[in-house]
């Protein structure tokens, strides 16, 4: 999705060969039109897929699954990272490692908004290793839900998350995958030599 990659050449900052920072558009203030962009890419991508469901994680995942519920009219259910006083039972619970933050969450989505009668598209900011998307998945089955297939913002190509995925057979539809953040640089999939 150029509109993206041109956003992450722009505004993207990598901090290390391992970790980018789009907090000026994606996971701390949000871009509203580029939200718009990625929200009718995925509806187009997965538009004959019978989607009831959009899930996501809190909080990164939010806007882009909003968005993606908007265009497709759909409800967008977020897994959440910390216990309320209003969601303390009848949920699904999985364990979710983040790399970035280096801590280990419990997340839970109440099961009165994921049933077994839902075809659900997971969407997240980020794959680099798999671990929110596995974890999203764990509810999923959990639920008995059908899943059309995983959305991600922006896959990091040379971890393991992708490679995993897929070789789960689960569709996966990345909008920007990089390939290299070598010498402070962004470089995508397709561009010089990768893989």
């Amino acid at each position: 999705m150029k509109m993206l990659q041109d956003k992450i050449r722009v505004d993207g900052k990598v901090l290390s060969e391992n970790v980018l920072k789009v907090d000026s558009f994606l996971n701390h203030q949000i871009d509203p039109a580029l939200m718009q962009a990625i929200g009718e890419e995925y509806a187009a991508r997965f538009k004959d897929a019978g989607i009831t469901k959009i899930l996501t994680l809190e909080s990164s995942g939010i806007a882009p699954a909003m968005m993606t519920g908007l265009v497709l009219g759909v409800p967008a259910v977020f897994a959440r990272k910390r216990k309320s006083l209003t969601l303390i039972d009848h949920l699904y619970t999985a364990s979710v490692y983040s790399y970035t933050k280096n801590e280990t969450n419990d997340i839970s989505v109440s099961k009165d908004f994921i049933t077994n009668e839902d075809t659900v598209l997971i969407i997240d900011d980020f794959l680099a290793n798999g671990q929110a998307v596995l974890g999203l998945l764990d509810i999923v089955e959990q639920a008995g839900s059908k899943l059309a297939g995983v959305g991600i913002v922006i896959e990091k190509g040379f971890q393991p998350g992708g490679k995993m995925i897929r070789e789960r057979g689960i569709r996966l539809e990345s909008l920007a995958e990089i390939a290299s953040l070598e010498n402070g640089e962004v470089t995508f999939v397709g561009e010089g030599s990768d893989r």
